[in-house]
This record gives C-alpha cells, sequence and structure tokens, in this order.
C-alpha cells in the first residue's frame, strides 16, 4: 500500500473521531494527514520531508485558529459533548482509592475517574464533574 493512502486512511479516521469529539484538535491534525499525503503523492519516498510538512501545517492552523476556537467554544449554546455526562449513573470498572484513579464505564464509553471516598469494582457511580480527560463522580444516591 502506497504511504498516501495511509496518510489518507489516517486523515479519514481522525475526521470522524473529530466529529464525535467537536474538540478542532483532530480537524488540524486530519489536514496535516492530508498535506503530508499530498507531498507524498508529488514527491514520493521522504517519509520525514511529509512528517515534516504535516506538524508544520498542524502548527500553524492551532496557532492561528485558537482565538476562533476560543470564541466558538464561549459562544451562547455551544456545549460540549462531554458536559451531557455530568449527573449521569455509571458503574466502576476498577477500583478507586482517595487519590488513585480508578476506571468507570458511564454509557458506551470508559473513563478515568476520581473519587472522594473509595469506590469497589461494580459499585454505581454518578458523574458530579469532568476535567479533560477525567471524570468526579461519588457512589450512587450519596
Amino acid at each position: 500500500m502506497e504511504l498516501w493512502t495511509i496518510w489518507l486512511i489516517l486523515a479519514g479516521i481522525l475526521f470522524v473521531v473529530e466529529m464525535l469529539t467537536l474538540t478542532f484538535y483532530l480537524l488540524w491534525l486530519g489536514i496535516g494527514a492530508i498535506v503530508a499525503a499530498v507531498i507524498d503523492w508529488f514527491w514520493p519516498g521522504s517519509f520525514v520531508a511529509q512528517l515534516a510538512a504535516g506538524c508544520i501545517v498542524v502548527l500553524i492552523l492551532t496557532v492561528f485558529t485558537g482565538s476562533i476556537t476560543r470564541r466558538i467554544h464561549s459562544s451562547r449554546g455551544y456545549k460540549d459533548a462531554v458536559d451531557d455526562l455530568v449527573g449521569k449513573q455509571g458503574i466502576v470498572l476498577e477500583e478507586a482509592g482517595a487519590g488513585a484513579p480508578g476506571i468507570v464505564k458511564v454509557g458506551n464509553e470508559t473513563w478515568s475517574a476520581v473519587s472522594n471516598t473509595p469506590l469497589v469494582k461494580g459499585e454505581l457511580v454518578q458523574v458530579i464533574s469532568r476535567g479533560n480527560a477525567v471524570l468526579q463522580v461519588e457512589k450512587w444516591g450519596g
């Protein structure tokens, strides 16, 4: 398989995941992968050049569109899909202690989670807040 096709497949995967998360970060990576595919299409064989071109494009897009994404995220009516997790019920898959994160399943997704009280496997929990990648949970009904 040609390397440019691998870049395009990677870009497609990143675009699909971006549509599910709506963060804009994966969109820039997908565009960088497309640039790498174009570089490989015209000048095949130089993986370092492809990677460098893709990274430069991602860096430029990240720097120059940061204010746009901040404006969109702070606009009225914008709601991050992960914010919907707050208040939902989950189940503990891996024990969590005070200071040691565990793993919980909320809906169809698994998340790292922390709690102020120890949680055991199989226990029901409720999401009370979220960080970037970690949920704050408490025992269900507690």
